[in-house]
């Protein structure tokens, strides 16, 4: 497959990613109501749940409780800065084998997803609730699950190539010969 159709391949596979996190949040936000934070939608009891929830910080949770005026205009620049050095990561999909296109294809859907969220409202709808008995992970979204399929497809990616040679991670791409 040539960069070119590599490259339109990613990119879609990130819209993709994009529209149906934003799919599933319109769901989530239309069906709970305007401020419904309280209710929940079981799945499978003990193990599943649908919520809504906003997180105004980032993943985990993480600035969620930082009160700061200057919290969501950093990380709306932030967000975008990392949007648009992953384009440009996927724009040069040719120094990339398959495993490290698809997640990276995957983060940046999911960071999209995220930063239209935060630009929109200021934090990011979450909805997706797994626990067992009283102890519950964090509630996360499509675009959260994208960045870390994507991440670990990373991670993947640079322990497959440990002992492989420099340049021929790409089957039938000899990229020496371009050098």
């Amino acid at each position: 497959m040539s960069d070119g159709v590599r490259r339109i391949v990613a990119f879609l596979a990130a819209l993709g990613v994009f529209s149906l996190d934003r799919w599933t949040k319109w769901i989530v936000e239309t069906h709970f109501g305007a401020n419904d934070f309280s209710a929940t939608k079981t799945v499978i009891p003990g193990f599943f749940n649908i919520v809504r929830s906003r997180n105004p910080g980032v993943a985990f949770g993480i600035f969620a409780e930082n009160s700061s005026q200057s919290r969501t205009p950093v990380l709306i620049g932030l967000s975008i800065l990392a949007v648009l050095l992953l384009a440009g990561m996927l724009w040069r999909i040719d120094r990339l084998d398959s495993p490290s296109s698809t997640g990276l294809a995957l983060i940046f859907g999911g960071a999209m997803g995220n930063v239209f969220d935060r630009v929109r409202m200021g934090s990011v709808t979450d909805f997706l609730d797994f626990y067992a008995g009283t102890w519950h992970w964090y509630t996360f979204n499509v675009a959260d699950a994208s960045i870390c399929t994507g991440a670990g497809l990373l991670i993947l990616s640079m322990v497959l190539s440990q002992g492989r040679t420099p340049g021929k991670d790409r089957p039938g791409k000899d990229r020496e010969a371009r050098a």
